[in-house]
């Protein structure tokens, strides 16, 4: 089987956490590095995060620190979802593998140069680092394959009214991607509230019983929790959705589809617009991903825990 090159970036996060760990588990992916970005929390947790992370996983990956804050506005963290950690919950490795010395950027486009084919980067946190990618090194942009990130939604946002959380952090980044002509595919809430991790779940992939499958349900504990509350049937793992749209596209549903991004100050800040009759008379920049099919969702995470070590019935 021909792997696809990939080159992750994130802000775990626990979905992050989560997509990583599908990642990581894939025959069809071949994770050429991973890079972090402020987000979820600032960039030293979510750097300190993935160090975790990549160390529970037993892959020894390259780690590279992305950027602090957005292109042109402060931070804006989400502890009240993940906590003051950005991976409350349950207590991880100490992390035993050492960041790059190279910065996200640098380690970007040295393994874009380099890469014998394009590579597919896989953002589930803000755009930062792809923005800075595309607009310091515009001639790198042909050996960029696809885009496949978590963010945005067509129909509405959960950070404010109109935004959802990744996009909001930075729009600015959102716009430069949105625009940069490469071949894109939205995760976006429309889909990635449908993939739910309800509690018989979650106690499904705890019998899996290996020390992967036993952190991933606590981690979906920590995360259930937050959204019960806010009345959630279960927890979104919403960026794991980025990595099934490369490995598993069969059990979504997509349709081509202009989207833009609105940069005004006011209600709408961050709002990605969805275009998918056609109105403004634009072509399609992205794939929209609309649907899954959860328990075939379901099912590929338990075989991604599975693959950790052995199962205990």
């Amino acid at each position: 089987m021909k792997k696809i090159p990939v080159f992750l970036d994130g802000d775990p996060g626990h979905d992050d956490a989560i997509a990583w760990t599908l990642a990581a588990s894939s025959p069809q992916l071949d994770i050429l590095a991973v890079s972090t970005v402020a987000g979820n929390v600032s960039l030293d947790k979510t750097t300190l995060n993935s160090r975790k992370i990549w160390t529970l996983l037993g892959k020894d990956v390259a780690i590279a620190r992305g950027a602090v804050k957005p292109l042109f506005t402060e931070h804006i963290a989400a502890p009240s979802v993940h906590g003051e950690s950005g991976l409350d919950g349950p207590d991880l490795p100490a992390p035993a593998i050492e960041l790059q010395e190279l910065s996200a950027l640098d380690l970007m486009a040295k393994i874009l140069r380099e890469a014998e084919e394009p590579v597919t980067i896989v953002p589930t946190g803000p755009l930062t680092n792809v923005a800075l990618l595309l607009l310091t090194h515009p001639e790198l942009k042909e050996k960029i394959a696809h885009i496949c990130f978590m963010g945005g939604g067509a129909a509405y946002g959960n950070w404010t009214p109109a935004a959802e959380f990744n996009i909001l952090v930075d729009p600015e980044a959102a716009y430069v991607v949105f625009h940069s002509g490469l071949p894109l595919t939205m995760c976006g809430l429309d889909v990635t509230e449908q993939a739910l991790v309800k509690p018989a779940d979650i106690e499904r992939m705890r019998k899996i019983d290996n020390p992967v499958a036993r952190i991933v349900a606590e981690w979906l504990d920590f995360f259930y929790l937050f959204h019960k509350a806010k009345g959630y049937s279960g927890a979104p793992v919403h960026d794991a959705v980025a990595v099934i749209a490369l490995t598993n596209p069969e059990i979504l549903t997509m349709r081509p589809c202009f989207v833009d991004v609105e940069l005004s100050a006011d209600y709408c800040r961050a709002a990605t617009v969805a275009d998918p009759y056609g109105v403004w008379g634009q072509e399609a920049n992205m794939n929209v991903v609309m649907g899954i099919d959860r328990d075939k969702f379901i099912d590929l995470l338990c075989e991604s825990l599975e693959s950790y070590g052995e199962v205990r019935e």
